[in-house]
């Protein structure tokens, strides 16, 4: 490739890399998605690079440099300083470059791809070397972030305290610089990564020219400016250069934010694994009396010092609820304190010396040791969703990155955070405090107002003034997260002339084009422009949804328009393993099936349509759509509460108000409506679709011809059930109970109406049955709204009764529809009552065992049973709540597949979808399946969920929680009560 240049336009330097075959995404869904990352700023790239090896990055880098079109690369793009987001081509690693290429155990050391996540790279390590080995760095983002990324910024982890910064593991670099010469740094200098390569080989030796030059011209700054703390991540590291620390071009290139040279592979040294560790969780009045005991905890040797305030421990509890957050010791403050070492009895010993000093301070209110596995994995879930949590807060409050990662000396922490919360104070503002308290950093969200001109201005003036007082307090403006966007701007206050001369020179020796990552550390953008929530247009996107905030986050922003700003970006839907969220993210590894991606193009679309009408048609939204399977897992898993399936019903709606939908959309989101006709002709249904006829009625329908069709039911069968189940029982002195039987039960599965009704039943409780309704849950998912109000207005007048009996659901996703959707598309008190009075099965059944309530099944209930929670259960009424029931009523071992089971509604069976969907399955249901062959029954409540298990296994039927405890028909008569004025003549039912 020639060294032209060239004005710089998307086209120039895309048709310079599309003529060296490497293809470049410039839609404007695809730079949608990259425009943002978990900062404060959006920046619209030219279009982004999915590189596969290091040669395509060699292409994109020269492709560059030519036409002079600035580069920013990124991993998980988790960056809350704006160092992941640039004006011209984004190469993204995350996607392919993502490979582990060799471990030596013996010396140490793993080489890895720059694409690699954190927390794969820490499993595959202990994978290979049976546990005796790990990868240190550990940050909250670690099941997103890459390794890249951390070495762009230096990350370091909630083990920091033990292990240091990422820079601490680097070993040596292959880098390639912006003119394209590809090298290997090291700890002792730098040289071609190809010796047979004459010009790396030249620029290597330039190099190592002009660095010793920079370093011996200012050995002084070097040595009495930078590396005086723990945290001092802000401007280059250039201490590396002295001759006292090897000239290590290596570890000087860590902490670069993308400015110097494209890291294309590492190779990082491991850390021996503790044996064993122990958790101690000590409570505080407040944030400053807890940084006051750090350096009593130091004298301990912890592994980790963390800490949380009580906003968001409030904040997940609200949103996860009571038992997301276990094991707390009374406090509005706490401190996560972990030590690790070969023998648990020395580190029980240790931690009650430790908790009987902390007791000798006075400062404490509580503490105690976490040994419980659960416990522990509860309280370190709510210190890595900190961000997210912190961001959209329980009371409906908004908080914002930009001063969220200034670092001082551990010692002078508790000095530092009673003057910052003055200077809060002073500003009007509010900050949620979290982060490494045993190395000093500070991690905290402020409740600016960056959607005022006003509120602009007290961010910019209260930024200036923290970095002062960090500056006041011998601290660094960063400790792990970089300068970017939000502080090099800063920098002058933090460093002398001399200084930031030296950093201008070091990054032209690299990069004299000034093409990698421009805006940021040197002759940065201003930190206050380029602001997402700037220049939103202020305009009504009616919805049919009641997405109204708690709080007015004022300005007369739109309910929609704040909903969607729900996203930050922290990327915990990239996540592949822990929770649900995102199934199809997992499936395909594309940005644009992930719950930030789809929010992205929302956002998006509400900034930049002509009009609400335009808005609603965009066919970027309706692509970044479409692989949503509105499981609804993000509503609860998304640290915000990023609810695509409920944005992904509303913006169905409005897209095709008026035009033709889908045909899935008939066949499947009118099933309601078909199941009216089958109840009356279901052997005649079932014998046609079950014949060579039936592949052709699928596809005419939109549906898969390889998924197999569930039979349907007559209409008498279910009423046949519940009928003789509530005409015996052995005792009515319970708490009376309505069981609804919903479309999906009435239709398919009429024998688990009658088990539920038997268990019901057989709890001692008056039971009346309610079937003359439909919770509208296809008209949802497909986005009729206004089917779906109806019919939810139906059963509201059925459900209603003005009294707060529970409502159990046989069906999870009824009962969610039930219980989220109806109050949110119902705007009226009566369907606020019906909603809170309902239950699902295995909720209802978990809160009678805990009033000492036993089943007793026909069959004995077995020892082991593989569990399908569906996903709107989970997401709804709790993770936990299929497994809590089934411990609570006596089966010991519960093999959870914990993950989408890929049918998920429509979804899966709708033929563009079906692929995918079996993706989905592999995730974690199949695998499951395949672990536990049998004879532990497989347990889903849920109908989507048993149709997936009926794919995956036929063989193997999935049981309801209701099959399971069937007490058969044992009990003596009495008379059934039907709340409904008729069983036989609804006009819901079919």
């Amino acid at each position: 490739m020639t060294q032209t240049r060239i004005p710089v336009t998307a086209g120039s330097v895309t048709e310079l890399l599309r003529a060296e075959l490497l293809e470049v995404d410039t839609s404007a869904r695809r730079l949608a998605e990259y425009s943002f990352d978990a900062s404060n700023y959006r920046v619209q790239p030219l279009g982004v690079i999915f590189p596969r090896d290091a040669a395509q990055v060699a292409t994109a880098i020269k492709a560059c440099r030519a036409t002079d079109t600035a580069l920013t690369f990124r991993g998980g793009g988790t960056s809350m300083a704006g160092n992941a987001v640039g004006p011209g081509l984004i190469l993204d690693f995350s996607r392919h470059m993502h490979a582990l290429l060799g471990l030596d155990a013996q010396a140490g050391w793993v080489d890895v791809q720059p694409g690699m996540v954190l927390a794969n790279l820490t499993a595959e390590v202990e994978a290979r070397t049976e546990g005796k080995l790990s990868f240190a760095p550990d940050p909250s983002s670690k099941t997103r972030a890459t390794i890249g990324g951390s070495i762009g910024n230096d990350a370091c982890g909630n083990h920091s305290v033990r292990y240091g910064r990422t820079g601490a593991h680097v070993i040596e670099l292959d880098v390639i610089t912006s003119d394209g010469a590809q090298l290997t740094a090291t700890a002792t200098g730098i040289h071609a990564t190809d010796p047979d390569d004459d010009a790396a080989v030249h620029r290597a030796e330039q190099l190592s020219a002009d660095l010793a030059a920079l370093a011996q011209a200012n050995l002084g700054i070097f040595r009495t400016e930078l590396g005086r703390i723990q945290r001092q991540v802000s401007g280059y590291q250039l201490e590396h250069l002295l001759p006292e620390k090897g000239f290590n071009i290596a570890r000087v290139l860590v902490g670069t934010e993308g400015t110097c040279a494209v890291v294309v592979r590492a190779r990082m040294s491991l850390v021996p694994k503790p044996a064993s560790a122990l958790l101690l969780c000590v409570g505080y009045p407040d944030v400053v009396q807890a940084a006051e005991d750090i350096e009593i905890i130091l004298e301990f040797s912890p592994a980790a010092v963390e800490g949380i305030d009580e906003s968001i421990v409030a904040t997940m509890r609200a949103r996860r609820g009571e038992d997301s957050v276990l094991g707390l010791p009374e406090g509005q403050a706490w401190l996560y304190i972990d030590l690790d070492g070969d023998d648990p009895t020395d580190l029980q010993h240790r931690a009650e010396q430790l908790l009987a000093a902390l007791r000798g301070s006075g400062r404490m209110i509580d503490g105690r040791t976490v040994p419980d596995p659960t416990e522990r994995a509860s309280l370190w879930r709510v210190r890595e969703d900190g961000a997210g949590l912190s961001a959209r807060l329980h009371t409906g409050g908004e908080s914002w990155p930009g001063w969220e990662d200034s670092a001082v000396a551990p010692e002078r922490l508790a000095g530092y955070l009673a003057e910052f919360r003055e200077l809060l104070a002073l500003h009007g503002l509010h900050g949620v405090m979290y982060g490494h308290f045993g190395a000093g950093c500070m991690h905290v969200r402020i409740t600016y107002d960056l959607r005022s001109a006003e509120g602009r201005k007290v961010f910019r003036d209260f930024t200036a003034a923290a970095a002062a007082l960090v500056v006041a307090h011998d601290g660094s403006l960063s400790g792990e997260h970089g300068d970017g966007r939000a502080r090099s701007e800063f920098l002058p206050l933090m460093y002398s002339p001399a200084m930031l001369g030296a950093f201008e020179s070091f990054r032209a020796i690299w990069d004299p084009a000034a093409v990698l990552n421009p805006g940021v550390l040197t002759k940065p953008d201003a930190f206050d422009t380029q602001l997402l929530l700037a220049g939103v247009p202020e305009r009504q996107w009616r919805t049919s949804f009641d997405l109204q905030p708690k709080a007015d986050p004022g300005h007369g922003i739109d309910p929609f328009v704040h909903a969607v700003q729900g996203c930050i970006g922290v990327g915990r839907c990239r996540s592949d393993s822990g929770g649900v969220m995102c199934p199809s993210f997992r499936a395909t590894g594309d940005e644009k099936d992930s719950t930030r991606g789809r929010a992205r193009v929302l956002q998006e679309m509400v900034r930049g349509a002509l009009s609400v009408k335009d808005g609603w048609k965009s066919t970027d939204a309706k692509e970044a759509l479409d692989l949503c399977l509105s499981c609804k897992a993000c509503a609860s898993d998304c640290p915000t509460g990023v609810d695509m399936a409920t944005y992904k019903s509303e913006f169905l709606s409005h897209h095709y108000r008026h035009r033709l939908r889908p045909r899935s959309h008939y066949s499947l989101g009118w099933l309601p409506r078909w199941l009216k006709l089958t109840a009356y002709i279901a052997p005649l249904v079932n014998a046609v679709l079950g014949s060579p006829l039936g592949k052709l009625i699928s596809a005419a329908g939109g549906l898969s011809t390889q998924r197999s069709l569930p039979r349907f039911a007559s209409g008498a069968a279910w009423r046949r059930e519940v009928d003789a189940a509530l005409g015996t029982t052995s005792d009515t002195n319970g708490k009376p109970v309505v069981l609804f039987v919903d479309t999906f039960t009435r239709g398919f599965r009429p024998e688990v109406a009658g088990a539920a009704a038997r268990v019901l039943a057989d709890t001692g409780a008056p039971v009346s049955c309610a079937a003359d309704a439909c919770c509208g849950l296809t008209y949802i998912s497909t986005g009729q709204l206004s089917i779906a109000k109806r019919l939810l207005e139906g059963a509201v007048r059925v459900l209603d009764d003005g009294s707060d009996v529970p409502i159990v659901v046989v069906e999870p996703s009824c009962a969610a529809a039930l219980s989220k959707d109806l109050p949110e598309l119902i705007h009226t008190e009566a369907a606020r009552r019906v909603s809170s009075r309902i239950r699902s099965f295995a909720g209802h059944l978990s809160g009678l065992a805990a009033e000492s309530w036993t089943p007793n099944p026909e069959t004995p209930l077995p020892d082991s049973v593989v569990l399908q929670t569906h996903c709107h259960e989970y997401s709804v009424f709790g993770a936990k709540i299929q497994s809590a029931a089934l411990a609570s009523l006596g089966v010991g071992n519960v093999v959870e597949a914990t993950g989408c089971c890929g049918v998920a509604g429509n979804f899966g069976f709708e033929a563009q979808h079906y692929e995918t969907s079996m993706r989905v399955a592999d995730q974690a249901l199949a695998p499951a399946l395949r672990a536990n062959p049998g004879p532990a029954p497989v347990l889903s409540d849920g109908f989507s969920c048993t149709m997936a298990i009926k794919q995956l296994t036929p063989d193997r039927p999935a049981l309801h929680l209701a099959q399971l405890l069937d007490p058969g028909k044992r009990t003596t008569p009495h008379s059934p009560q039907h709340p409904d004025t008729s069983l036989t003549d609804s006009k819901e039912q079919p």
